[in-house]
């Protein structure tokens, strides 16, 4: 059985030997926030595609507005589940357990960080590079663990990455959060050898041995060593219910703006989450809000507190099975019936009406050949370095980047570190120029 007192520490990556506690204005979780908030790769966010295209005339979610707002619903969960906890047991009220909120938001903000352009085909285009593309001809060349790693490319185990990986020129522990904020992005707490045909997996080999240590110091126990697996840390849960519950409803609520949905099947799909009483008062209101965005939005904001709640709820009710690691499935998975069904009929018309749309669809076409051709050409340029179209394209590369490790893994990581880090708008604008589609303006 995990200890909340062991599980929640104010300890950071690559700054153990200074840690020490602090009285501030600022929490160390609070800290975390902010740090994010101000990083670069937070910044980018901004433009990388959610689900949709990026904006042309109509404002729908990149990864920047998606992550803002999955932080402020895993802050709500955050404050209900702490406050449950406390009211559970007294005993730990002089804990760090009233920061649950502060650690939740500040690992939804780092979520998607890892995640490369165009999307969930960002990622899709990278391993099928390697695991059909023309990059099988370099498996023989890795080890088979090292060559898991880039058939089943996650952008979750990149983020943990790019969180805690020292840079060239950069400060050990990367980020340097806390242990309880990094262990709380990982959604998978396993390896690459473990991921088997749904290529979901926390960490790359390389990050192996930095996820052992967060899992030690937070008392997460330890499944299996090789492949390494762990249980989940409870508070990847809370995590992975606010991205959930953003992710289905305002896509939902873009697609309707798209006009991909109509306003009476939006409608119905959000009032499938209220009970009787709650669509009698949407009703009412709507006899005076008659703005269909407005009343669009009220619907959305209703179901997310409702799931909110439940999410909560569940995650108090199951507590002791979370900390023993025998906890089955999502908290969405747990709510009660009504809910359940209306996010199961919310998930299936998605898949079936905005996934599978043109607009979609065409990003990831345009995503797998951008992000194939940058992978083909700046492995062979990492690979044979002699070469002068070579050259010109290692100088194309931050110096940050290990492109001349002792490793070919090492390596192409450092492409993948480079290509991932990218805007759909970079990366598009790098292919045009490659391929002489466009100059620089002189």
């Amino acid at each position: 059985m995990m200890d909340w007192r062991q599980l929640i520490s104010t300890k950071r990556f690559g700054m153990e030997a200074y840690h020490e506690p602090r009285k501030d204005d600022r929490s160390e979780f609070q800290r975390d926030f902010d740090r994010l908030i101000f990083s670069a790769p937070f910044r980018r966010l901004q433009s990388k595609t959610q689900v949709f295209p990026l904006p042309g005339s109509i404002f729908v979610h990149n990864r920047l507005t998606h992550s803002l707002e999955v932080s402020c619903v895993g802050r709500s969960l955050g404050h209900d589940v702490a406050k449950g906890l406390l009211a559970k047991h007294p005993d730990l009220a002089d804990s760090h357990i009233s920061e649950i909120d502060s650690i939740v938001c500040a690992a939804c903000l780092a979520h998607d960080l890892g995640n490369p352009p165009f999307g969930h085909s960002g990622e899709k285009a990278i391993s099928t590079y390697f695991s059909e593309g023309k990059g099988k001809i370099l498996q023989s060349q890795v080890s088979p663990d090292e060559w898991e790693d880039f058939i089943h490319f996650e952008g979750n185990a990149n983020a943990l990455r790019l969180l805690t990986h020292q840079f060239e020129g950069r400060r050990a522990g990367g980020f340097v959060l806390t242990y309880s904020t990094l262990a709380s992005i990982v959604k998978y707490p396993f390896s690459s050898g473990a991921a088997g045909k749904k290529s979901k997996f926390g960490f790359f080999r390389s990050e192996e041995e930095s996820f052992r240590r967060i899992a030690h110091e937070l008392g997460i126990i330890c499944l299996q060593e090789e492949p390494l697996k762990y249980v989940r840390y409870p508070l990847v849960y809370l995590v992975e219910a606010a991205d959930d519950i953003c992710y289905q409803l305002m896509d939902v609520e873009d697609a309707h703006k798209l006009k991909i949905l109509t306003t009476e099947d939006t409608k119905e799909i959000l009032m499938g989450y209220l009970d009787e009483k709650a669509k009698e008062r949407a009703r009412h209101i709507f006899n005076f809000v008659t703005d269909t965005n407005e009343q669009i939005a009220y619907l959305r904001s209703c179901a997310i507190g409702l799931l909110i709640k439940e999410c909560s709820r569940v995650f108090i009710e199951h507590e002791e099975a979370i900390l023993s690691g025998t906890f089955s499935g999502s908290l969405i998975d747990h709510i009660e019936e009504n809910c359940k069904n209306a996010y199961i009929t919310c998930a299936s018309l998605s898949k079936e009406k905005i996934y599978r749309s043109k607009e979609v669809l065409d990003v990831e076409l345009a995503g797998f050949r951008i992000i194939n051709t940058l992978i083909d050409l700046m492995v062979e340029a990492v690979n044979s370095p002699e070469k002068a179209y070579s050259r010109l394209l290692i100088e194309r590369i931050s110096g940050q980047y290990s492109i001349n490790a002792p490793t070919l893994y090492g390596k192409i990581q450092a492409v993948l570190d480079y290509i991932s880090g990218m805007t759909d708008i970079y990366a598009l604008d790098l292919y045009r120029k490659i391929n002489g589609n466009s100059l620089p303006a002189v």
